[in-house]
């Protein structure tokens, strides 16, 4: 078993969070894991990626090879596009639909999301908004965490077990507001892959 990960976004969206709660429930599974992140300007709404390998034995590189990704996780929909080169015939984009418009010539967000939609694999989910309806919009990556679930190749439960881990500091009621996230995106991409 081995799963590759592009996380993409930007500064302040939540690609580390989702990186630790992923590395945390692999650990917990005794999987191998290395990552490789490429913070950007992200005080300033820069770009950050982060590769994240997952497997069952151990890895040699850091980083993933051009048109080998299993799975792009992007928390906004140009840096999806940004990493398409990445990822493999096979894999899956899961995006959020919801811009992050840091430049004054940001692409058309519909021609974006075209493009997107053009992958054999996507699930392209309104994360935003679903956060704004559980009652924390600061939540929209754990949406997005819960969207790309079924593509990790880690139960559900074990991921979940992450979030309570990582999320624990800072009380239960933020422990159950990212359960709940985590549970809406997991419910949009089993109705939606």
């Amino acid at each position: 078993m081995k799963t590759d990960i592009i996380l993409a976004g930007v500064g302040g969206q939540g690609i580390l969070s989702i990186a630790s709660i992923i590395g945390d429930a692999a650990i917990n599974e005794n999987l191998f894991l290395k990552q490789a992140e490429t913070h950007g300007m992200s005080q300033r709404g820069g770009a950050v990626q982060s590769h994240l390998r997952i497997s069952d034995c151990e890895i040699a590189a850091d980083l993933i090879p051009m048109g080998k990704a299993d799975l792009i996780l992007s928390v906004e929909p140009m840096e999806a596009l940004r990493y398409l080169p990445f990822l493999s015939p096979e894999g899956y984009v899961v995006t959020n639909t919801t811009p992050f418009i840091n430049i004054p010539n940001y692409p058309d967000v519909d021609a974006v999301l075209a493009e997107i939609e053009k992958q054999p694999h996507f699930v392209a989910i309104d994360a935003d908004k679903i956060a704004a309806e559980i009652g924390n919009k600061r939540a929209s990556n754990v949406v997005m965490l819960g969207a790309a679930t079924p593509f990790l190749n880690i139960e559900p439960e074990k991921i979940e077990a992450g979030i309570a881990h990582i999320f624990s500091r800072k009380g239960e009621a933020v422990v159950e507001m990212n359960r709940k996230a985590f549970k809406a995106g997991l419910d949009f991409a089993m109705a939606n892959k």
